[in-house]
């Protein structure tokens, strides 16, 4: 399906959206304060070698030293090598390539792999391997088999290093496998020179940034345009174009209106909407999203939808219309992990068959792994989708301070129980001259008026004076009760 992709870049962030039939199907943000290094390739020092973890912290130039494990390091002889202790295969001082395959998570530091891996535009070269492996989204033994065939045909004789042939592969002549082939090997050659030359520990290469990736690896001959809102950036991804992918350099076009990219094919709208908990649709039914730690789930409801022949047909179309909408969500809002559709209970079989397979059929747009389960016995489909990165909400958003995300607060009618409470378990363990509540206005408003008198009684038991103060910065459950 032809599709076009807008670029907005400012200092602080890159912004990516592919619009397909010009509806957004999916957005990419990086934070300049908050790239990955995932990817990254290092020259690092082993720091600290711990037999007792089978692990090594190793200096590669961070604040944070980072993990090495044992299983992820990669030995010329590794059959040999694979029941070695690491105090036999590192020691401190030692240099070492690595390359980040988890970032840096709280107090933890990223975590490493001597297993290098580098990703082009058709292939991904393992330089310590020998195999030729295929993406698994190319299913069909005849179209692996050729492409394996392809790409041994133009690999040089004297080959070291084993390949994967990316998805992208599938329409790729044999000029474009070759310069694939050639630009990685010239990065492989840069790389070892520089950890030759450059003193540990230091950054040997870098992954590309948000644009660049984007038009490495979704880019394609459906394709129509590539729109970039800034000038220098504009510049770089042509130039990039021209040495690795020239078919796509001139659909690269240089954005100058006067009007925000994003807003004038209404992207900022679909982001707004992306964070939302409900997504209405056309039909007049709504699905409710819940994102949770543990899981994704969507419930699907007719919502105003009341159809025009009876209501097993209306809750058909309901479902089918939320397959897709579903599906497209699942990329706009990258949700990953286990998800679970509650869609509206059908009794004909012939119609679940028929929403599963229209789901399914949407889902073919994702490039993301994805496993869907049919209908279970109460009714659910159950599904995976790999994360790839964090998720839209993710990025964007952070739990609320006043909830702490739970998405509701306690009543102040609850709170002031809570403080009557608290009042006379500090009478009984202190001996105070008077109690004073500090609390949120309409904690201290609910006192003065519907719980006053429940306020004098309490004060009566105890024997002491209760005066109340406002906290303007105290939300509706924070409270404290100061003794006098």
């Amino acid at each position: 399906m032809s599709n076009e992709i807008l670029v907005n870049i400012t200092p602080q962030e890159t912004r990516v959206a592919i619009l397909e039939q010009g509806v957004t199907q999916e957005l990419h943000i990086e934070r300049t304060s908050g790239r990955g290094i995932v990817g990254n390739i290092y020259n690092g020092r082993v720091s600290r070698v711990l037999p007792g973890m089978q692990s090594a912290f190793v200096d590669i130039g961070l604040d944070r030293a980072a993990f090495l494990h044992v299983a992820d390091i990669r030995t010329p002889n590794q059959e040999e090598d694979t029941t070695k202790p690491i105090e036999k295969l590192l020691y401190e001082g030692n240099s070492i390539l690595v390359q980040v395959i988890k970032d840096a998570i709280g107090t933890k530091g990223a975590r490493l792999s001597t297993q290098i891996s580098m990703a082009g535009r058709l292939l991904v070269f393992l330089p310590q391997e020998s195999h030729i492996g295929i993406s698994q989204r190319i299913e069909t033994e005849s179209e692996r088999e050729m492409l394996r065939e392809k790409l041994q045909q133009i690999l040089p004789a004297d080959e070291r290093g084993g390949y994967i042939i990316r998805t992208m592969a599938e329409t790729a002549n044999e000029s474009n496998l070759r310069a694939d082939l050639e630009y990685l090997h010239k990065l492989w050659q840069d790389i070892q020179l520089q950890s030759i030359a450059i003193a540990a520990p230091n950054l040997l290469y870098q992954d590309l940034d948000l644009s660049h990736r984007v038009l490495r690896d979704y880019v394609n001959e459906d394709s129509l345009r590539i729109l970039v809102d800034s000038r220098e950036n504009y510049q770089k991804l042509v130039k990039f174009a021209q040495n690795y992918m020239t078919f796509i350099a001139e659909r690269i076009i240089l954005y100058t209106g006067d009007r925000p990219l994003f807003d004038l094919h209404g992207v900022e709208e679909e982001i707004e909407k992306s964070l939302a908990r409900r997504v209405n649709l056309k039909s007049g039914g709504y699905l409710i999203i819940d994102q949770t730690e543990a899981l994704t789930t969507m419930d699907v409801n007719t919502g105003g939808f009341v159809g025009i022949r009876n209501f097993d047909d209306t809750v058909f179309k309901t479902n089918l219309e939320a397959a897709q909408v579903i599906a497209r969500q699942l990329r706009l809002r990258n949700l990953g992990g286990i998800i679970i559709i509650d869609f509206i209970d059908m009794n004909s079989e012939e119609h679940k068959n028929a929403v599963l397979t229209e789901f399914n059929k949407a889902l073919l747009k994702d490039r993301t792994r994805i496993t869907v389960n049919g209908f279970s016995a109460l009714g659910l489909v159950e599904m995976t989708r790999k994360r790839t990165r964090e998720s839209l909400a993710h990025v964007l958003c952070e739990s609320c301070p006043t909830c702490q995300g739970r998405g509701e607060i306690r009543t102040a009618q609850t709170i002031c129980y809570e403080i009557l409470r608290e009042l006379l378990r500090e009478s009984r363990q202190f001996e105070a001259n008077e109690f004073r509540i500090l609390a949120s206005q309409q904690v201290i408003d609910l006192f003065l008026d519907e719980e006053s008198q429940s306020l004098a009684q309490l004060g009566d038991f105890i024997a002491k004076p209760i005066s109340l103060q406002v906290e303007e910065s105290y939300s509706q459950e924070q409270y404290d009760v100061i003794l006098m």
